[in-house]
């Protein structure tokens, strides 16, 4: 089958998805069909916003699909009858087994860690918040449990020192995209050899979770050593963001999302005892202490660390809720 042939239909939403959609299209494939989350209304006024997958699709002319539920009949129906050889699906929801059981040549997901490490919604993050220094991406067919199914192809990046999950994103974004062509000619030719998870496990070893990140996974627990609380905030900046209460003597508070620390140094001090030196801000930790570079003051923009000081009035000494 020449690949102008071969019907796509791709489901996503974000950023992550759209660069694996472009380069589809861009490849000169079939794309017959994009779903992508319903418009949801967002800001003051309510309007409603389009997922980046959707404003990509509409600007390039691709039909696209908006289902509140994957299991109403009518968009089961409309699915069919784009008569989809292959599905591909990046950063999308759990499918039910009547949509993704659905083409012949099945359908596979791009996951963001190298399975079976990191299953799960948030697997970027997790990785840079755990220290890790590689990472990657998988392709695997999909089937009952979630991120569970047989591996098709894996590649895999080192994560920088300092880099943020912003940063790892972009890497594994494009990284990704290239694996998705990969797949799709791998599929398209015959060659594909998918292994099962459960074969890159050694003995005793279990798949790793990457669960969804919520505000209490946010907080910046003091007590932790230093590498900890580095990594930690790297694996949240720019988003969703490590958070923290600072407070004074006097009952003044300000809370805080930290963006950004240098690496962490040693010290010796009570954890979260906040040390102004000159224009600097450094918080002891459990064991060490980190250096505050850029943070973003509860309805402020995001500052410098020495942009935040200049403003600041407090009395006494400051410290960090544990």
């Amino acid at each position: 089958m020449d690949k102008k042939d071969l019907r796509i239909v791709f489901f996503g939403t974000p950023e992550f998805a759209v660069e694996s959609l472009k380069r589809l299209v861009e490849g000169g494939y079939n794309i017959v069909g994009v779903v992508t989350m319903p418009d949801k209304p967002a800001g003051r006024g309510h309007h409603l916003l389009q997922s980046d997958v959707k404003r990509y699709a509409v600007e390039h002319g691709l039909r696209v699909l908006q289902p509140v539920r994957l299991k109403d009949e009518a968009f089961v129906d409309e699915l069919r009858s784009l008569k989809a050889h292959l599905q591909i699906i990046i950063a999308f929801r759990m499918l039910p087994e009547v949509v993704w059981a659905m083409p012949p040549m099945g359908t596979f997901n791009l996951h963001a860690s190298l399975l079976p490490k990191y299953r799960g919604a948030a697997p970027i993050n997790w990785a840079v918040m755990n220290g890790d220094t590689r990472t990657g991406v998988t392709t695997f067919f999909l089937k009952h449990e979630i991120d569970t199914g047989d591996i098709i192809e894996q590649r895999d990046i080192a994560i920088g020192r300092t880099d943020n999950v912003g940063v790892v994103h972009d890497k594994l974004m494009l990284l990704g995209a290239d694996m998705v062509m990969h797949t799709v000619e791998a599929i398209l030719a015959g060659t594909v050899h998918p292994v099962a998870q459960e074969q890159l496990l050694t003995a005793g070893q279990e798949p790793t979770p990457a669960p969804k990140i919520f505000k209490d996974t946010c907080q910046i627990h003091w007590t932790w050593p230093a590498e900890r609380v580095y990594n930690h905030i790297r694996g949240l900046s720019p988003y969703p963001a490590a958070w923290t209460v600072m407070a004074d003597e006097a009952g003044g508070r300000w809370q805080l999302k930290i963006l950004a620390t240098a690496e962490p140094q040693a010290a010796c001090g009570t954890p979260g005892r906040v040390m102004i030196e000159g224009r600097r801000m450094l918080v002891n930790c459990g064991d060490g202490a980190v250096e505050i570079a850029r943070l973003q003051p509860a309805g402020k923009k995001p500052m410098s660390a020495d942009e935040f000081l200049r403003g600041l009035h407090f009395t006494g000494s400051l410290s960090m809720n544990l």
